[in-house]
């Protein structure tokens, strides 16, 4: 008994140690991690306020807020859409199966002046056959459509009243700072007058999969579907810019938004009153990014023979550093300043030569030949005498051709695209806005006349 007792007692005592043991030397980590857990949480109330770091006084919103919300409107559009049943074409006989149907979308607009001009994206109403504005007293109008500007995805509408309206006044965009405040205001998912804040994240941004707008002002200011056409306003009230797009992989705002900056948008605007078009100035320059890491910039690498650039004394490689003051670090910062312009605008160009920085003072020229990257063409508008010659109105000459499809079936330098999905061209530009509305999205069909004045058709998917 007595040795059960010691066997027993000892297989006791070996126990302890090795429990003793395990627990110093594996547990330990395991230990120490329970009693971080252990710790009490703190509750912290969340909400921020937003501190001037000059002055230590916090920013308020509520002024620029006050002066934008009623000059911020909802803008409604309808567009008339046909459907068609085969079936009930094949049974009943032609036109039995057609039906028309009323499709609405809804945008943000921004009132400009007391007398009812709005501004808003060009995709906002975009194929609307009937526009409605609703103001923020909930007052609505029917608006008339002055023009449009696709490339630059602007609109101007005017409605009629008989009191002067609030309005935004511009401010100079090339002055917006990364980092400022900014408010942005609009009509989200049909929520009225909504007000968000955040900061400029960056400037000058060229937007992947947008081949429009090249520059951009990008913020983080929560924008939703609803918010396009909507106002991007800075701390004093001031119109910065146009909101227009957000990135997301959901459909709802996740933390970048981005707006036409409002110096771009003053101009097509001023464009269309002036004109009933916008008036696109070039440089007259063929470019390259900088390859030199060291230095930021643009490189020329052609020289058109007519251009301003050319005309001036600049030089192939040399770097364009800044026009008229503003900073040019890449080429949608010196796209951004030309969309600011007009033909015949005199600019100061600053370029790097061997070293040396050099002042310019270049006369903007008008664009003639529009390029388009989806078929690997270049366009321009067709003369009188063409027009004579062929009995046309208007069509695009095509001036150079680099694409395999089209060469393989004859198309050449000379030919005239006259029709894009049986849409009438006017111009090379309005060939170019067709070609890049309707390529990607099915069967893209282009008529053309060549040389002998025959006309040719063709098909692209």
């Amino acid at each position: 008994m007595k040795k059960i007792l010691e066997v027993l007692g000892i297989a006791i005592i070996g126990g302890a140690i090795a429990l003793g043991g395990y627990t110093f030397f594996v547990e330990k980590p395991q230990v120490i991690i329970e009693r971080a857990a252990d710790k009490k949480l703190s509750n912290v109330n969340a909400n921020y306020t937003a501190t001037n770091l000059i002055s230590g006084t916090p920013t308020n919103f509520t002024e620029a807020a006050e002066k934008t919300v009623n000059a911020v409107v909802h803008v409604k559009n309808t567009a008339i859409k046909t459907k068609v049943n085969p079936w009930a074409e094949l049974y009943y006989g032609q036109g039995s199966g057609t039906q028309k149907y009323a499709q609405v979308g809804t945008g943000s607009g921004v009132i400009i002046s007391s007398d009812g001009l709005i501004i808003t994206n060009n995709h906002v109403i975009e194929g609307a056959t009937e526009i409605e504005i609703t103001l923020n007293n909930k007052e609505k109008y029917p608006a008339e459509l002055i023009g449009t500007d696709p490339n630059d995805d602007i609109a101007l509408l005017k409605i009629k009243t008989d009191r002067e309206l609030p309005y935004i006044p511009y401010a100079n965009s090339d002055n917006v700072k990364v980092g400022e405040w900014v408010l942005a205001v609009g009509n989200p998912y049909n929520l009225t007058s909504t007000v968000t804040a955040g900061i400029v994240s960056a400037t000058g941004r060229n937007l992947e999969g947008n081949g429009k707008v090249d520059s951009f002002i990008q913020t983080d200011a929560a924008v939703n579907p609803g918010n396009s056409g909507g106002a991007l306003v800075n701390t004093r009230g001031e119109l910065i810019g146009i909101n227009t797009a957000i990135s997301s992989r959901t459909g709802s705002f996740i933390g970048y938004s981005f707006a036409v900056p409002s110096n771009i948008a003053k101009k097509v605007i001023e464009d269309i009153m002036e004109f009933g078009a916008v008036q696109e100035a070039i440089l007259g320059i063929s470019f390259a990014p900088n390859e030199d890491a060291t230095t930021n910039g643009v490189r020329i690498v052609d020289l058109p023979e007519n251009g301003g650039a050319k005309k001036a004394g600049l030089k192939i490689n040399d770097i364009i550093i800044k026009v008229n003051h503003v900073k040019i670090t890449k080429f949608s910062d010196l796209k951004g300043q030309l969309n600011e312009k007009r033909p015949g605008d005199i600019v100061s160009v600053t370029i790097l030569r061997d070293g040396r920085k050099i002042t310019k003072n270049v006369t903007l020229t008008k664009k003639t030949i529009f390029i388009v990257p989806q078929l690997n063409i270049g366009l321009k508008d067709i003369t009188k005498a063409d027009k004579k010659k062929l009995g046309i109105d208007g069509g695009a000459k095509i001036t150079n051709i680099n694409n395999k499809n089209l060469a393989y079936y004859g198309v050449k330098k000379g030919y005239v695209i006259t029709k894009i999905n049986r849409k009438q061209v006017t111009t090379a530009k309005s060939a170019q806005e067709l070609i890049e509305k309707y390529y990607g999205k099915g069967i893209i069909s282009i008529e053309i006349i060549n040389l002998q004045g025959e006309i040719e058709r063709y098909k692209f998917r």
